[in-house]
C-alpha cells in the first residue's frame, strides 16, 4: 500500500478535522499534534528530502591503496586514490554509492555542473546515500608523477567539443544529431563551456595501466568502507567489472553509465556514411585489458573465442562481438544486478546494446535502460551534468530501490 503524504492539498489535515467539527483547536491537544505531525515527516519518502539545505552527517575525504616506493627519485606514493564522502543525517540505504569518473574527468563530474546545479553526488545524498566519489589513480587529487606514469598527453580542445559538448555540430555517429542537453552553447567562451573545459585532466596514456591501477585501489576502498554499490561511468567502466570480479562480496549492484565498450573490439567513428570501424586491438577479457574470471575456466594458454554477427539489428547500430558458444560464464558477477544507462545521442547509443548483450550471455543479470524510451531525450555522454541531470539520477535510483539487494532499510 503507498504511503500517504500528511502534507498533501489533496487531505485537510488536522486543521481541517477541527473546522468540519466547528470547534477551535484544543491548545492542549497543541503539543500532541506537533509531535504527531514530527512521525509523519520522518516517515515521507525520501524524495520530500531532495529540496532545501543538504543536510550532513559528516563529510571529508582520505586517500586508499598506493605505497611509497623509494626506488623512484624522490619517493613519491604511487598508485594511491583520493577519496571524499558525505554522509546524510538522513541515512536511508545500508550500502553507500561509489562514483567512479571516465576518462580525462575528475570527481567534479558528480559534485557539481558546470552552470552551478548540483550534481549526482548531491542528489543521491538527499535520497538518502551515503556517497563517495574519487578521484582516479594519477587524476585530479590524486598526484600524477611523470616518472612514474609516463608524459602527460596534450589537450584535445576539438575532442572534447566532438564527444562530449556539441557532437551536433558535426556528428560523427548517427544519432549526435540529437543531441541537445548540454547547458549553454556548447562553444569556447560560453562560462558553461569554459568550466567543463578546465575541469579536462589528462588521463594515463596507457588504457591497461589504469585498469590496473584503478581496480586495485578500488579494491582497497572497499576494503576500508564495507559492501557499496558501484557507479561507473565511461572509462572506469572497464574498472567495475574487475573490481565486482576480485571481491563480489562487496560489491552489491553496478549502476553502469555507459560503460567502456563495446565488447572485444573499441570503435572508431568516421562519420557519414560508413559511421564505424572496429579497432584492432582485442580486449583480452571480452570487457577490458585485466584477467577475468570465467566459468568453465581458461587456463594460461587458452583464450576467449569470439565471433561478431553478420549485420547490426539497426543501420545506426554497430555489428556486436559476442563469445562463441558454448559462452563462459563471469562466475564472479551472476550474481550481482547491473544497470546499463544509455542516452538517446552519446557516442554510446551504438554500441551499449553489444555490451548488454555480451554480459547476458556470460550469466549477468543486466537491465538495460535506454533514456529516450522513457522519454528523456537530447542527452550525450555526459548526462550526468546536462540539464536534465536530476532526472537521470532519479531513474538509476528508482531501479535500485525497486528490487535490487540495495533496497532493505538501514537498520536502526
Amino acid at each position: 500500500m503507498p504511503r500517504m503524504n500528511p502534507f498533501s492539498p489533496k487531505r485537510d489535515g488536522f486543521r481541517g478535522v477541527y473546522q468540519r467539527a466547528g470547534r477551535r483547536p484544543d491548545p492542549l491537544a497543541l503539543p500532541i499534534l506537533r509531535a504527531l505531525l514530527l512521525i509523519c515527516a520522518v516517515a515521507l519518502p525520501a524524495r520530500a528530502q531532495e529540496r532545501g539545505p543538504l543536510v550532513l552527517a559528516k563529510t571529508s575525504y582520505f586517500f586508499v591503496g598506493g605505497k611509497i616506493d623509494p626506488s623512484i627519485e624522490g619517493s613519491p606514493m604511487v598508485g594511491h586514490m583520493y577519496v571524499e564522502y558525505m554522509i546524510p543525517q538522513r541515512l536511508l540505504h545500508p550500502y553507500p554509492v561509489v562514483m567512479v569518473h571516465g576518462g580525462n574527468q575528475t570527481g567534479t563530474n558528480f559534485t557539481g555542473t558546470p552552470d552551478g546545479r548540483e550534481g549526482w553526488a548531491q542528489y543521491f545524498v538527499r535520497r538518502g546515500y551515503s556517497v563517495y566519489v574519487v578521484d582516479q589513480v594519477a587524476r585530479g587529487r590524486s598526484a600524477y608523477w611523470s616518472q612514474v606514469y609516463g608524459p602527460l598527453p596534450n589537450s584535445r580542445l576539438s575532442f572534447v567539443e566532438q564527444r562530449f559538448v556539441a557532437p551536433e555540430q558535426a556528428p560523427m555517429w548517427p544519432q549526435a544529431h540529437l543531441h541537445n542537453q548540454f547547458p549553454g552553447d556548447g562553444s569556447p567562451g560560453d562560462p558553461s563551456f569554459d568550466q567543463f573545459y578546465a575541469s579536462q585532466f589528462p588521463s594515463i596514456a596507457s588504457f591497461p595501466q589504469q585498469q590496473q591501477l584503478n581496480r586495485d585501489a578500488l579494491v582497497a576502498l572497499l576494503d576500508k568502507i564495507g559492501p557499496a554499490v558501484l557507479l561507473t561511468h565511461s572509462q572506469s567502466g572497464a574498472f567495475g567489472w574487475p573490481v565486482a570480479d576480485a571481491r563480489p562480496d562487496l560489491v552489491k549492484a553496478i549502476l553502469a553509465v555507459e560503460p567502456s565498450g563495446p565488447p572485444v573490439h573499441d570503435i572508431e567513428n568516421l562519420g557519414p556514411p560508413g559511421w564505424f570501424k572496429d579497432a584492432e586491438r582485442t580486449k583480452i577479457s571480452g570487457l577490458g585489458d585485466i584477467p577475468i574470471a570465467y566459468d568453465p575456466p581458461l587456463g594460461p594458454d587458452r583464450k576467449l573465442e569470439f565471433v561478431r554477427a553478420d549485420v547490426s539489428i539497426r543501420p545506426e547500430l554497430v555489428r556486436c562481438w559476442r563469445q562463441q558458444e558454448p559462452a563462459h560464464r563471469l562466475v564472479n558477477l551472476v550474481k550481482i544486478p547491473v544497470l546499463i544507462v544509455t542516452s538517446q545521442a552519446s557516442y554510446h547509443a551504438p554500441y551499449d546494446d553489444c555490451t548488454a548483450a555480451y554480459l547476458t550471455q556470460a550469466g549477468v543479470p543486466i537491465r538495460h535502460l535506454h533514456l529516450a524510451d522513457l522519454g528523456i531525450l537530447g542527452n550525450g555522454h555526459m548526462m550526468m551534468i546536462e540539464k536534465n541531470n536530476q532526472a537521470i539520477a532519479s531513474i538509476m535510483l528508482d531501479w535500485l530501490e525497486a528490487g535490487s539487494p540495495t533496497s532493505r532499510p538501514v537498520a536502526r
